[in-house]
């Protein structure tokens, strides 16, 4: 006999998973990069890329840095791809101390941090520097990768008042006493997104504000060295009022390569063992077969000779750049001749929006940057960034006449 079976038990509900944690509150409030996004919707090869501030890859000096490359891989291939310490090797600093002393600031390998890349040198000076709500001062406008290490700080960013110089030293002497800030940033020479070039003068009233005052200044200078024309000004960090409290951040990426991520910065020596801790926490230290490959290129290689001959080709695709402006521009239009550097800056009339017309502009297969990112305070929303060096002259003047095209359809 065949007994009934029991009715099979009612399945119990699944459990509904609990919500992870959510993301720190900093990654939520600092946005991503929108040169980045801009880079990303303008791949296609068809578009001429004024927005990126990539340098001209067919310019890089690909036999000297592969010659450097297979030398300490052949050479010294246990200690190249070995651990190295966190201040960087020895080689390197011994060689970058001495291009920074040559060009009128007394440095030994001692005062340098070899970092990976000039960006991550912000990074560990916000990380060393900065508290949650410390008040950070910004040139207007402003580096925007700069923008987010403070935003994710946790900095209050406050842009200092200025003029086509720069940074105003009255305004950032009330804006310091008013406001007790860590820090000011600044790119005085050929800066981004402008292009200009703080004078000797203005460096002078910026090292004395900070001296009677009590700031830190962070002068960034990846573009000093691509110079077209006129006279070099010296580092803020050379100024008597300012040499121990300014950092000088510079960069293999706009004069050798990118792809090195290859940076430094030279600080004061209580300063700069804060930064070696948190490089320690962040990623030990940089490579070193890139540090050592850097340093057997400029033991084996003129990099100033390198870097004269891309700065020639430079200028003639800026001086390509400038001839076209006034045919591409809407009439009323304004823009900046720099002296080196990668970027042009125009500022078209107060009607245009320039992040509105990005859109339209793409449509004719070209880009530019607008200007509204860079500014920590108020945007200027006529203004846009063009980088000129990425682009034959001829790209240029057809580029150009595609933005022209675009801006006579508002």
């Amino acid at each position: 006999m065949t007994l009934p079976s029991a009715p099979a038990p009612a399945s119990a509900p699944a459990p509904v998973p609990a919500p992870v944690p959510p993301l720190a509150l900093r990654t939520r409030v600092t946005g991503g990069s929108p040169v980045r996004d801009i880079l990303a919707v303008t791949a296609r090869p068809e578009v001429i890329n004024f927005a990126g501030g990539l340098p001209a890859p067919e310019l890089f000096d690909r036999e000297g840095v592969a010659a450097a490359f297979r030398h300490v891989l052949e050479e010294t291939p246990g200690r190249a791809l070995q651990y190295a310490t966190t201040e960087g090797e020895p080689a390197l600093r011994e060689r970058l101390a001495a291009r920074t002393a040559a060009r009128g600031l007394p440095t030994s390998p001692d005062d340098l941090l070899v970092t990976t890349g000039s960006q991550q040198a912000l990074s560990l000076l916000a990380t060393a520097l900065l508290d949650p709500g410390d008040t950070v001062l910004v040139e207007d406008p402003c580096y925007l990768a700069a923008l987010q290490v403070f935003g994710l700080a946790g900095a209050r960013v406050l842009a200092v008042p200025g003029d086509a110089d720069g940074p105003d030293p009255r305004a950032l002497a009330d804006l310091v006493v008013r406001e007790r800030p860590k820090l000011l940033y600044t790119v005085p020479t050929f800066q981004n997104p402008t292009g200009r070039t703080l004078s000797a003068e203005r460096r002078a009233a910026l090292a004395s504000v900070a001296a009677r005052h009590g700031l830190w200044i962070v002068e960034d200078d990846p573009y000093g060295e691509l110079r077209y024309e006129g006279e070099r000004v010296p580092w803020i960090a050379a100024h008597p009022d300012a040499r121990d409290r300014t950092v000088l951040l510079g960069s293999f990426s706009k004069v050798l390569a990118p792809g090195l991520r290859l940076g430094w910065l030279r600080a004061p020596a209580e300063l700069r063992r804060a930064c070696v801790v948190a490089k320690q926490a962040a990623d030990l230290h940089t490579p070193t077969v890139n540090q050592l490959a850097a340093a057997r290129y400029l033991a084996d290689t003129d990099l100033d000779a390198h870097v004269a001959r891309v700065a020639g080709v430079y200028r003639e695709r800026r001086d390509a750049m400038l001839a076209g402006l006034p045919g591409a521009l809407p009439e009323g239009s304004a823009w900046n001749r720099p002296e080196g550097g990668m970027f042009l800056w125009a500022r078209l009339p107060e009607t245009y929006d320039t992040t509105a017309l990005l859109p339209r502009v793409v449509q004719e297969d070209v880009a530019y940057v607008p200007g509204a990112p860079f500014h920590a305070g108020e945007p200027d929303r006529s203004t846009l960034r063009l980088c000129f060096v990425t682009q034959t002259p001829e790209e240029i003047g057809e580029g150009l006449r595609r933005l022209g095209k675009a801006f006579k359809g508002e």
